[in-house]
């Protein structure tokens, strides 16, 4: 049997896939197993940041394993605490210190209990649009209705995104936090202004309900600033993070101010595989990869350059999000792009909005790695 044939028959078919067996991966490009090579602008969901098997992430992986694969948060480990240093150094103030986990689902049910326990309260907002997770906590504060599970918690209230008055509303003495994807990617990358997260930050402080950023996605590096919290002189309480913090190796990790911090005591988290010693290193070795290779910058520079030609693309109605964390509001629907693109071996996203089109691609694109897609995306909408 095919790879294709193998994997339907042994695997739960969970996932629409794109009909491609990808063997190996090189900077933003990946290869699939007749060796075709493809432009990579999903990133394997956002994940790949530093680029797939990038050489000094996947030494420092090789270099770990051949010391130690595995032990748990029983014992202290030199290479969980640089992980923790380095993340904590580069989320900056006013973040303390770091939870390690898995997934972002799991980074995210960690920050709601973290809230929970922290304001003795069980209340939570979110936003309609929003995804967390699938796990039950964080599909429970999932503002699309088709990822949330029947029995979801009813300590949760809902409002739309960029509604000031409504969010007043629903924040009262009972909230215990707001949880928030700053961009929220699966909905068709959507951003608020700038206005509302000030707001939002007011009316939680006011209430003494505490702010969760979930930057799973929005979280190491792909905004253009390591954390999308910091922007808009909007700081959040606790940030959820997973996908590119390691670059492909599993990892999730919760931030929290010294305030909310203080609030843990010994046996309130636990995470057998969090912050195990390979996991550790990949971060370690990717956040080493942002400052020789000057990654943010890139990421900036290499935004700009792809707004500004998406924007004068035919069909391209508007460029949503920013860094490299963008979503194309297209004339047609986005699954037809896709597929032609990816007859052209490029690899995009979609989302829920149907005529989305996303790219998540890794943060070591250059411009002339994204010139192709810039030349082809016209035949492909017309």
């Amino acid at each position: 049997m095919s790879t294709q044939e193998v994997e339907s028959r042994f695997q739960l078919p969970t996932y629409k896939k794109l009909p491609l067996v990808i063997e190996r991966g090189e900077g933003p490009y990946v290869f699939d197993v007749s060796g075709e090579r493809y432009l990579d602008l999903y990133g394997g969901h956002a994940v790949a940041s530093t680029g797939h098997s990038h050489p000094h992430v996947v030494e420092a992986i090789a270099r770990q394993a051949g010391r130690l694969l595995f032990y748990s948060n029983v014992v202290y480990s030199d290479v969980r605490a640089r992980a923790a240093e380095k993340l904590v150094t580069a989320a900056g103030a006013p973040f303390h210190q770091a939870f390690f986990v898995n997934s972002g689902a799991e980074a995210n049910e960690a920050a709601l209990r973290m809230a929970r326990r922290a304001t003795a309260r069980k209340n939570v907002v979110a936003l309609l649009g929003s995804f967390h997770g699938r796990t039950l906590g964080a599909a429970s504060v999932t503002g699309l209705s088709h990822y949330r599970p029947e029995g979801a918690s009813e300590d949760v209230r809902f409002v739309e995104p960029g509604d000031v008055a409504a969010m007043k509303a629903a924040i009262d003495a009972s909230t215990a936090a707001v949880i928030l994807e700053p961009i929220q990617s699966m909905a068709g990358v959507k951003e608020p202004a700038a206005d509302y997260f000030r707001a939002l930050r007011e009316m939680t402080r006011s209430a003494g309900a505490l702010l969760i950023y979930d930057e799973v996605q929005t979280g190491a590096g792909r905004v253009g600033s390591y954390l999308y919290s910091g922007l808009h002189g909007v700081h959040a309480d606790l940030v959820s993070l997973a996908k590119g913090i390691a670059s492909g190796v599993p990892m999730g990790a919760v931030l929290a101010t010294e305030a909310v911090a203080v609030t843990v005591k010994s046996g309130d988290l636990g995470s057998t595989f969090g912050g195990g010693p390979l996991a550790s290193a990949a971060l370690v070795a990717t956040l080493e990869v942002f400052e020789r290779e000057g990654i943010l910058a890139r990421v900036q520079e290499t935004s700009s350059w792809l707004v500004a030609e998406l924007g004068r693309v035919p069909g391209v109605g508007e460029v949503r999000g920013r860094g490299l964390l963008l979503g194309l509001a297209l004339s047609r629907p986005a699954a037809e792009v896709q597929k032609r693109l990816l007859e052209h071996r490029i690899i995009t996203g979609t989302s829920d909005d149907p005529n989305v089109l996303r790219l998540l691609p890794p943060l070591v694109l250059r411009r002339e790695d994204a010139a192709p897609f810039i030349d082809v995306l016209p035949s492909c909408l017309e």
